[in-house]
């Protein structure tokens, strides 16, 4: 993707395609909003959501604690991920996963995602002449290690330590446009022993995650400073086996973005100028996210997102999903619903999932293919 418009325009534009932000007030945006895109399409083709689903590789996103549930030693997992497809060819989303257990009770997972944002045209006027500077490429990307143990039979927590990256290349020097800080998950998973309900057996899991706590990123450039996507997940989930082929499994998950909400503010003359994120720690941003709506409570639950995930397997080699993921209309007005399909052969997974929006706001991954492929090490601890 090249264009020959000033630096400045380019980049205004694109960002506005890709972070998707749109004209309310208080939407609440974030720095690196990639760490929010599923990457991976088995949990994409069930609304987006992951964090009580059966363990498999990709875990390490939704819920590193599944791993110690995991049915096999370990697994390698890539995925890729278009974005603005229908616009350009050039930004997209890539992730490689790769978890190992060590015995029945504890695991490890390490993950790599890097999402590029195409090829930007840097352009100079110089005694009214357009000088090329040359092409770069605004990247963002993460590195994270995991470490899961199971505390009981049923129960594991986790915790997980992020390396993350923004390199938006906002001007031809590259020494001062990236921005770096360090995220740390904390998440746990319930996986019920399987039980009888009229005569099929069953299993409920529960989980959460709170994701990317962590400090904010400060770019060199004009000294702004942007929340990482601090994130709490909360789900659970039913599963019943009808025989010993057919399983089905419906799951319901709660998402909340612990950043403050944007505040009203004013000049010096009492004009309004707009609304911003107030300029605090992020750790007091976390507790403030609970009660800092303008509107109050009413306002607060607006910005809880909710997803439903219905999966259907059939001799653990083929499966079908479909999901439904909404969000309030004031707070973004995302809401789509997605299908998805996988078929495992000789220990290789490989899915593919498919959204389309069913709001006014147009989802980047809209009518877009998602692609995974997992590698499993078959033997048992």
């Amino acid at each position: 993707m090249k264009k020959n418009n000033t630096l400045l325009f380019e980049v205004l534009i694109l960002f506005m395609f890709v972070f998707n932000v749109n004209a309310q007030d208080r939407v609440i945006t974030t720095g690196v909003p990639f760490l929010l895109i599923t990457s991976d399409a088995r949990a994409a083709g069930m609304g987006d959501i992951g964090v009580a689903t059966s363990s498999d590789v990709f875990s390490q996103q939704w819920n590193p604690a599944k791993y110690s549930f995991a049915n096999t030693s370990g697994g390698f997992g890539i995925s890729y991920t278009p974005y603005l497809s229908k616009l350009v060819n050039d930004i997209f989303l890539g992730n490689v996963t790769y978890y190992r257990k060590l015995n029945d009770k504890s695991s490890w997972a390490t993950s790599f995602k890097y999402f590029s944002l195409g090829d930007v045209q840097f352009n100079q006027v110089i005694a009214g002449s357009i000088v090329d500077q040359g092409v770069e490429r605004p990247n963002e990307l993460t590195l994270d290690l995991s470490y899961s143990l199971k505390l009981s039979e049923s129960f594991s927590m986790a915790v997980a330590v992020r390396y993350i990256r923004s390199d938006l290349k906002l001007s031809s020097d590259l020494d001062n446009n990236s921005a770096n800080s360090i995220g740390v998950d904390i998440a746990g998973f319930y996986q019920s022993k399987p039980f009888d309900v009229v005569g099929m057996n069953s299993i409920i899991r529960s989980g959460f995650n709170i994701s990317n706590i962590g400090p904010r990123l400060k770019y060199d450039v004009g000294g702004k400073q942007n929340f990482i996507p601090t994130n709490l997940r909360l789900g659970t989930g039913f599963e019943t086996s009808f025989d010993n082929d057919n399983i089905l499994s419906f799951n319901i998950e709660l998402n909340k973005l612990l950043v403050p909400t944007p505040i009203a503010t004013y000049d010096d003359s009492n004009k309004f100028l707009g609304y911003k994120q107030p300029d605090i720690g992020f750790l007091e941003g976390i507790t403030q996210s609970f009660n800092d709506a303008p509107d109050g409570f009413r306002e607060e639950l607006k910005e809880i997102t909710w997803a439903l995930g219905f999966e259907y397997t059939f001799k653990d080699a083929f499966s079908l999903r479909t999901g439904y993921f909404n969000e309030s209309i004031e707070k973004g007005a995302r809401r789509y619903i997605t299908f998805g399909t996988g078929f495992l052969i000789n220990q290789m997974n490989f899915n593919v999932s498919y959204l389309f929006s069913t709001s006014n706001v147009r989802s980047p991954l809209e009518n877009t293919l998602r692609f995974s492929l997992a590698f499993n090490i078959p033997e048992s601890i």
